[in-house]
């Protein structure tokens, strides 16, 4: 720590981030153990955090994360989507296909930003706002397969037909992103995506990997 941080507020964004990593919550001894402070510390920050609904205890006194931290989570999307735009404008215009960042809200796939090609006579629309399920279309199933450490060779995901007819789709995870699910895609007119697409496609989601750490 230094002259100009703050212990308690360091100590208490820790809490937040021990109790996302965990599906189960942690107990006050848990929290002492892993903070290295004492259980009348830990008592404190808890207290705090379940004042501003950012974390909650449950009947058996395990904290876990709260409802407050959704509605700073809204704000995210804001930031996301800037630091994604340049590098979808350079992808839509290179394929000539409509590029979106999709990130995961719930248990649904929700595009953040769409960019569509300037130059193109026809392609598919596609607007912000758009949510579908994750297992259904390219950029959901990009997060999925992140989400599981399945992200293999080539490390694109490619579907046909899943969530409009006679288009097809590429989508990349976003990878070594602390906190952030989501992928960068393309969707165009096709029956087929051809490789090079693909591999476009990956190269843009490190960009805005990149731009977001």
């Amino acid at each position: 720590m230094t002259a100009e941080t703050s212990q308690t507020l360091d100590r208490g964004l820790k809490v937040l981030k021990l109790l996302a990593d965990t599906d189960h919550g942690l107990t006050v001894t848990e929290l002492s153990n892993k903070l290295g402070v004492n259980r009348t510390v830990v008592y404190r920050l808890l207290a705090t955090l379940e004042q501003h609904a950012l974390i909650r205890r449950d009947l058996g006194g395990r904290a876990r994360v709260g409802l407050g931290v959704l509605r700073l989570g809204r704000q995210v999307h804001p930031l996301v989507r800037e630091a994604a735009l340049p590098a979808l404008r350079s992808l839509a215009e290179d394929i000539g296909a409509t590029a979106h960042l999709t990130m995961v809200d719930g248990t649904e796939a929700l595009a953040v930003a769409v960019v569509e090609p300037t130059w193109t006579d026809y392609h598919v629309a596609y607007r912000t706002g758009f949510r579908h399920p994750l297992d259904k279309g390219a950029a959901g199933k990009a997060i999925l397969a992140a989400r599981r450490g399945m992200v293999n060779d080539p490390g694109y995901t490619l579907t046909h037909g899943e969530l409009e007819a006679g288009a097809s789709g590429a989508a990349a995870p976003l990878l070594g992103v602390t906190g952030v699910e989501g992928s960068v895609g393309v969707v165009m007119l096709s029956d087929s995506v051809p490789e090079r697409v693909g591999v476009r496609v990956m190269d843009a989601a490190r960009e805005v990997a990149d731009a977001l750490r």
